[in-house]
């Protein structure tokens, strides 16, 4: 067992919070600063947020792609293999969709990776600001000097930072009317940053304006994710090694998954009046993709929108046959093919199930009424957080390194992390 000098060291470190002898070792706990995300980032997340920047800069200077419909990265789970074309065509066509419904003229993008989004909609726009953390991308779409076009190198919690609001203001010369994250909350690291951006998102967007969250993860459908996943990559396995390595993938979980319930909780603290509108993803081909993503819409200012369900308007409780083998089940594409007037909506209560509004306005609901629906639902299902794997990780690394150079010689206690706060701020 660790002596109470070894603790003393590592309770001396900045980065810990508490050091405690543990049945095994030293279970340590990160401490709040190095997990913060202002009024500055702490050390844990800036390594964090960093890791992905290397990531994507590796994607975008490796392209073999560099155009304007640049897929790089985008591979199948179960294969590894690039998601067919075809198919990110359609992903692609069904998010530009839900943008250009909104109507926007000024569009601020947070983390526009090689522009895809860009491209697709800046003949449609008055202005546009994208920010990126990888230098790669931002240099690539730097090159291309396209008009009332400015991108910037930026991470989604620097959205008041000194070269954003300058590109802001020098290229839009007012608020931006939407503000984009499409296929980025997968790399934040905990809801104390999902936090952090979307009240700066929702403090920034002019009035009437919106705050789309895109191609989100949804955290009820991890288990579900797991085993489809193991299943496709043997479909001869038994199906209790099937759920052993389903349970496995799962626990080993790198990226974000929300809820769409914690980002309505979020929505409540902004200030201002916010509807909620939850998107199922109308792609044909039956992927990772259609199946386990969403989007979210935050509407601002809105004080007419209805708690959910909404009353006589909105058809609920229709089986996602993706997802269910109830004999009334229909895929999302196909009925959105069915009531083309309308909206194809996730209940945000059970994502196994859709719902339809018709006409598309009434597809905005309270965020109250949606928030509300958490009640009671252990928190630990509303949102994956990936810093608690990382600091896991990464903390006892950086620990064992202080040990072997404050007591050289000594023999090192194993070091666990018994607790990352789950909204740090």
């Amino acid at each position: 067992m660790p002596d109470e000098a070894i603790l003393d060291v590592l309770r001396d470190h900045p980065w810990v919070a508490t050091a405690r002898r543990g049945p095994q070792g030293v279970l340590v706990s990160p401490r709040l600063e190095a997990l913060a995300v202002h009024p500055q980032p702490g050390v844990l997340l800036r390594e964090f947020l960093e890791h992905w920047g290397d990531v994507y800069d590796w994607v975008y200077e490796s392209s073999h792609n560099p155009g304007e419909l640049d897929f790089s990265g985008w591979r199948a789970s179960d294969t590894g293999l690039p998601l067919p074309r075809e198919h990110m065509a359609d992903w692609l066509r069904c998010t530009v969709d839900l943008v250009l419904g909104r109507r926007p003229s000024r569009v601020l993008e947070l983390g526009c990776g090689s522009g895809l989004l860009l491209h697709e909609l800046r003949d449609h726009l008055t202005a546009y600001v994208g920010t990126d953390v990888s230098a790669a991308a931002v240099e690539r779409l730097g090159r291309a000097r396209m008009p009332r076009v400015t991108v910037v190198r930026a991470a989604a919690h620097e959205v008041r930072s000194e070269q954003v609001t300058r590109a802001l203001a020098e290229t839009m010369g007012a608020r931006p009317d939407c503000v984009l994250l499409n296929s980025v909350t997968q790399c934040f690291p905990h809801l104390g940053y999902l936090r952090a951006v979307l009240l700066d998102a929702l403090d920034l967007v002019a009035p009437g304006g919106t705050v789309i969250v895109g191609d989100v993860r949804h955290a009820r459908l991890v288990e579900h994710y797991c085993r489809w996943v193991e299943h496709a990559k043997d479909p001869a396995a038994e199906a209790a090694e099937i759920e052993r390595r389903a349970a496995r993938r799962a626990a080993h979980e790198e990226e974000m998954l929300l809820d769409p319930r914690a980002v309505a909780r979020i929505a409540l603290e902004a200030g201002r009046a916010v509807a909620v509108s939850i998107h199922a993803r109308t792609m044909a081909d039956d992927t990772e993709l259609t199946r386990y993503r969403y989007d979210l819409v935050l509407h601002a200012d809105v004080r007419d929108a209805a708690p959910w369900p909404g009353g006589t308007a909105v058809r609920t409780g229709i089986p996602n046959a993706l997802l269910s083998s109830s004999p009334d089940a229909i895929a999302p594409h196909e009925l959105r093919a069915k009531t083309p007037d309308g909206e194809i909506l996730l209940d945000p209560a059970d994502p196994a199930r859709l719902a339809v509004a018709r006409p598309a306005s009434a597809s905005r609901f309270t965020a109250e009424s949606i928030a509300g629906l958490a009640e009671g639902v252990d928190p630990g299902l509303l949102a994956r957080e990936p810093m608690t794997a990382f600091a896991a990780r990464r903390l006892p690394e950086v620990l064992h390194d202080h040990l072997r150079a404050m007591v050289p010689g000594l023999p090192h206690p194993d070091i666990a992390v018994e607790q990352v706060p789950a909204d740090a701020r």
